[in-house]
C-alpha cells in the first residue's frame, strides 16, 4: 500500500462506526466513511466536540454541523497551499491521500531532464495540477464544474503559482480530448480521477466500469510519441489495483514499452498505527 504519511496540516486521528475524525490545520471533522466498518477507539475528545461535522441522512445526502468552523481555510502539503472549504456530500475540496500521487508526479517530472506536459482529467480543485507546475511542467486542467476550476485557480494562487503555465479548461474530459486529437496536441503524462457515476452536459451516461476501458483507450491517443507516466485513481468504486495495472498494460505499455505498478493507497491513523484505505491508484511509467 502507498500511505500518505508525509502531512504535518492534516492528520487521521481515529476512525470506526463509519466515521473518522480528522484534524485539517487547527480544525477538527468528523465526516463519514464506509470503509471504517470496525468500532473507533473513541478516546480522543475530538468525538464529541469537533469543530464540524458531516451528518449522513438516512434518504441520501446529508448536511454539516459547522459549529465554529469558518467558511474557508488553508492547509499546507510541504510547499504546496490549498484552500479547505467544507461542501456538499461530506467533501472538504482535498483528498489527503492523494498526495502519494503529487510526490510522484513531482519525483517524475522532476528527474525527467526535459520539458513536460501534464494533462489532468476530472482535475476537481487542482492539487494534482498546482503540484505538477510546481515541479516545472506545463499543465492542461479539466473539468466539467466551473466552480471546482475557480477553486482550483485559487489553490494556484495560494501556492504563488497563478504565473506558472497552466490552461484552465472547463469542459466535458472526453470531448476536450477528442478535440485534442483532432488539433494534433499531445501530451508527456495524463493524471485521471474519474468518478463512479456521472452524467454530461447533454444526458451522456458515465459509469467507471463500462467506461473507464474505452475513456483510457481515448487518452492514449493524445500521449507523445515519448510519454512519462499515465496515473489512474479510482476511489469509490471497489476495483482492485490489478483491474488498472490490467487496463493500462493492454492499452499504453502494449504501445509503449514501460510498466505499470498499482496498489492501494491509504492515510495512517493516529490512534491505532494502522491504516484506512482509500481506494486504488495505477502507475504506468515509461522506460
Amino acid at each position: 500500500m502507498w500511505i500518505a504519511d508525509g502531512w504535518k496540516d492534516y492528520e487521521l486521528l481515529d476512525c470506526g462506526g463509519g466515521e473518522k475524525l480528522e484534524r485539517w490545520g487547527d480544525k477538527l471533522l468528523v465526516r463519514p466513511d464506509p470503509q471504517a466498518i470496525w468500532p473507533a477507539v473513541g478516546k480522543h475528545g475530538g468525538w464529541r466536540t469537533p469543530d464540524g461535522r458531516y451528518f449522513r441522512s438516512n434518504t441520501g445526502g446529508g448536511h454539516w454541523d459547522k459549529g465554529r468552523l469558518p467558511a474557508q481555510w488553508q492547509v499546507r502539503y510541504k510547499d504546496l497551499t490549498f484552500q479547505v472549504k467544507p461542501m456538499n456530500f461530506k467533501h472538504t475540496g482535498l483528498f489527503p491521500e492523494q498526495a502519494v500521487n503529487w510526490d510522484f508526479a513531482r519525483q517524475k517530472i522532476r528527474s525527467a531532464g526535459r520539458p513536460i506536459n501534464v494533462l489532468n482529467l476530472f482535475a476537481y480543485t487542482g492539487a494534482a495540477s498546482v503540484a505538477c507546475a510546481a515541479a516545472g511542467a506545463s499543465v492542461c486542467h479539466v473539468d466539467a464544474a466551473k466552480g471546482m476550476v475557480a477553486w482550483a485557480k485559487e489553490n494556484a494562487r495560494a501556492s504563488g503559482l497563478e504565473d506558472k503555465p497552466i490552461r484552465w479548461i472547463v469542459d466535458d474530459c472526453g470531448k476536450f480530448v477528442e478535440r485534442e486529437i483532432r488539433r494534433g496536441r499531445t501530451y508527456d503524462a495524463i493524471i485521471m480521477d474519474p468518478p463512479s457515476y456521472g452524467r454530461g452536459p447533454t444526458g451522456e451516461v458515465w459509469k467507471l466500469e463500462e467506461s473507464l476501458y474505452p475513456f483510457v483507450e481515448l487518452c492514449s491517443r493524445v500521449l507523445s510519441d515519448n510519454p512519462l507516466f499515465v496515473i489512474i485513481n479510482s476511489y469509490t468504486t471497489g476495483l482492485a489495483p490489478s483491474v488498472l495495472t490490467y487496463i493500462l498494460e493492454t492499452v499504453v505499455s502494449r504501445k509503449y514499452g514501460g510498466h505499470t505498478q498499482s496498489d492501494e493507497i491509504g492515510l495512517p491513523v493516529t490512534e491505532t498505527g494502522l491504516v484506512l484505505p482509500c481506494g486504488a491508484t495505477g502507475r504506468w511509467m515509461g522506460e
